[in-house]
C-alpha cells in the first residue's frame, strides 16, 4: 500500500514538473513576443537611429550570401537609402579565416554602392546577445534599427531593449526557401537562451575590445 502511495506521489510530482516546464516554455514565448512588437516598424515608419544592423546568417564558400542573409542587406540598404541612417553594421561570424560572414555583407553592400566609409563590420557578432551587447558597448549605438526576418524579429529586439538599446525593427518576410518550419522551431529554443542571457546571467560576449564609435569611420573595422 505504503509502495503503490509512493509512485502515485511520484506520477503527480513527475505531471506537476512537466506542466511546469510547459507552462515556463510559453510564458517565455509569449514574454518576448509582446515585449517586442510595439518595436516592428516599416520603412516608412522607421525613427532615424544611429545605425541600421543587418544580423549574420549563412554565407557560402563561395562568398556568396544565403537567401537569407541577401534579404536582411536588402532591406537594411532600403533603411540607409531612405535616410534613415547614416551608417550599416553587419554584425556576423568571422571566427576563423575560412568562413566570413561580415565581409561577404560589407561586398554585397558596396556593390550596392554603399561606401566602405559608411560601413561598419563587427566581426565577432557570433549570436544575437553578442552583437547586440557590443553594439553598445564597443560602437556606442544608442538608437538602432534592425533587418533580419519576421521569425527572428522579436528575440532580437527584446534582446536590444534589455541591453539598453532604443531599437526598432523593419522585418524581411518569412519564405518557404528558408526552410522556415525548422528556423521557427529553433527559434522559439532561443527564445529559452534569450531570457536567460538577459534576465538571468547577464552574460558578457565572448569577445570584447576597443571602442570604435559609430559616427567615426567604417574602415576602421576592416581586416
Amino acid at each position: 500500500m505504503r509502495k503503490k502511495k509512493f509512485f502515485t506521489k511520484l506520477i503527480f510530482i513527475a505531471l506537476g514538473a512537466v506542466l511546469l516546464a510547459g507552462l515556463s516554455f510559453f510564458g517565455v514565448q509569449y514574454y518576448i513576443d509582446s515585449s517586442a512588437k510595439d518595436y516592428v516598424v516599416t520603412a516608412g515608419t522607421a525613427p532615424p537611429a544611429d545605425a541600421v544592423m543587418v544580423l549574420g546568417a549563412l554565407v557560402y564558400p563561395n562568398g556568396t550570401p544565403s537567401d537569407v542573409l541577401a534579404d536582411r542587406l536588402l532591406h537594411a540598404y532600403e533603411l540607409y537609402k531612405n535616410g534613415k541612417a547614416k551608417k550599416i553594421l553587419v554584425s556576423g561570424d568571422h571566427g576563423t579565416k575560412r568562413y566570413d560572414e561580415v565581409n561577404a555583407m560589407k561586398d554585397f553592400l558596396m556593390q550596392k554602392g554603399v561606401p566602405r566609409e559608411d560601413i561598419f563590420m563587427d566581426h565577432a557578432g557570433f549570436d544575437t546577445y553578442d552583437s547586440m551587447f557590443r553594439a553598445k558597448s564597443i560602437f556606442m549605438i544608442n538608437t538602432l534599427l534592425v533587418s533580419t526576418q519576421a521569425f527572428h524579429m522579436n528575440r532580437a529586439l527584446y534582446i536590444a531593449r534589455k541591453l539598453g538599446l532604443e531599437a526598432y525593427g523593419y522585418p524581411s518576410s518569412d519564405k518557404e526557401v528558408y526552410h522556415i518550419n525548422a528556423l521557427r522551431l529553433r527559434e522559439s529554443l532561443a527564445k529559452i537562451k534569450a531570457f536567460l542571457d538577459t534576465d538571468i546571467l547577464r552574460r558578457k560576449p565572448k569577445f570584447g575590445g576597443e571602442s570604435i564609435p559609430i559616427w567615426s569611420n567604417g574602415i576602421l573595422t576592416e581586416g
